[in-house]
């Protein structure tokens, strides 16, 4: 079913958005000279030439198509695909409830690549409404029950079949109990009842990462799911501002956003904001960033009036302001923004309106990613992708994991 309703959005739509451009260096940064620790240590090596493709196209096709064809179906074998649970050692940095915030990882020795997850899971926007989030979805909100290990998967797995480009980087799982799309800075007080601090527990964990191997790394990709997508965007310039601030500013720092590029566009129906689902998009963040103290990042503050700093959540507007590079991976009828928008294709005959409505919400948000230096936009219902398994996304996960591979070409 799913299937044929991706086949059938694409046949409206006509075609997937994938974009990518030749930099993807840092602005104002020079250039490396190509070829640098390339054959440094067998674990960070890669069976594929890494010399620049300037001039030599046809060898450089010949490599992605030998990285195509070498994502075989994931093996049944599975091999430690363990992350450790780590509690920050700044008590003060929490979750919502009060609880220390922490991370999930699994070192990878001798590899200077770091990848760096965020969490997603909505969010809350008032008392009322983190109350009921609370009893509902604690983890989501409390450290208190997370198990001391987990294991990963998609792009945080350690199984080349899997993971055929990014197997033995250094992971790490930022779990997601803070409730503001990674946007926070603000303690635990009487009048909110809870803290709220996304954004201050990513500078924490990358500050505790520094020591346990980050301080030697070539390059961090900051990435994301969802609500953690959309923490890509709000954070991945503050990551690399704070590297620099550090004393690390040989640190290359990139985003991958999955899922996070949402358009405050109009809904399908509109309905009082009662709660996260039926509020709808620039209503909702318009609340939460006021509940949240939020930080948003002074370049794209500065495009805004007073007040207006809402705009900096959504994809388009963010995206022009960002200096570190990001990769958008976005599916053009985004099941997270068709439920803000109320259109519920389950269980019900779909209307012709409702039809026009989700062909033109894929025509819109096609049409913000024209300006994005990579994106990867597949014209099907679905939410989320780069962790997921192999299986029945395993063709749009390659197509990611290409794209990764030549934004990693330009490290050299």
């Amino acid at each position: 079913m799913a299937g044929a309703l991706c086949v059938t959005l694409l046949l409206l739509l006509s075609t997937n958005t994938v974009s990518g451009r030749k930099t993807w260096r840092r602005r104002g940064q020079q250039i490396v000279p190509s070829g640098r620790e390339r054959s440094e240590g067998g674990d960070e090596s890669f069976p594929l030439d890494f010399t620049a493709v300037e001039g030599n196209m046809d060898n450089f096709m010949a490599q992605i198509k030998s990285l195509a064809q070498s994502l075989y179906p994931c093996s049944a074998q599975r091999l430690d695909d363990e992350m450790k649970l780590h509690i920050l050692h700044n008590k003060s940095v929490t979750c919502n409830d009060g609880s220390s915030a922490g991370y999930y990882l699994k070192e990878s020795k001798g590899s200077r690549r770091w990848l760096v997850f965020l969490e997603g899971g909505w969010y809350c926007i008032s008392h009322e409404n983190c109350d009921l989030r609370y009893d509902t979805m604690r983890r989501l909100m409390s450290s208190k029950a997370w198990p001391p290990a987990k294991t990963a998967s998609g792009i945080l797995s350690t199984q080349p079949e899997e993971n055929p480009h990014w197997w033995n980087a250094n992971m790490v799982f930022i779990p997601y109990c803070s409730s503001d799309v990674w946007s926070g800075a603000s303690p635990k007080t009487e009048k909110s009842g809870y803290a709220f601090m996304g954004s201050l527990i990513i500078q924490e964990v990358v500050k505790e990462l520094l020591g346990k191997g980050l301080d030697a790394a070539k390059v961090l990709l900051l990435a994301g799911s969802s609500a953690g997508g959309t923490g890509v965007l709000l954070n991945v310039d503050l990551v690399a501002d704070l590297l620099e601030e550090l004393g690390y500013p040989g640190i290359q720092v990139r985003g991958l956003s999955d899922s996070g590029w949402f358009l405050d566009n109009k809904q399908y129906r509109r309905t009082d904001c009662t709660d996260i689902i039926t509020c709808a998009p620039t209503e909702a963040i318009q609340r939460g960033i006021r509940y949240w103290s939020s930080m948003v990042p002074e370049r794209c503050k500065q495009q805004f009036k007073e007040g207006e700093e809402w705009n900096c959540f959504f994809g388009y507007k963010i995206y022009p302001t960002l200096r570190s590079p990001v990769f958008v991976v976005q599916w053009l009828f985004d099941e997270a923004q068709l439920t803000v928008d109320n259109v519920h294709l389950s269980g019900q005959p779909v209307q012709e309106s409702q039809w026009l409505y989700i062909q033109n919400l894929g025509r819109e948000l096609r049409n913000t990613l024209k300006d994005v230096g990579a994106s990867f936009a597949p014209a099907c219902l679905a939410h989320e992708v780069i962790t997921r398994r192999c299986g029945k996304s395993r063709m749009k996960t390659r197509v990611i994991y290409i794209y990764i591979y030549i934004l990693d070409l330009d490290l050299d």
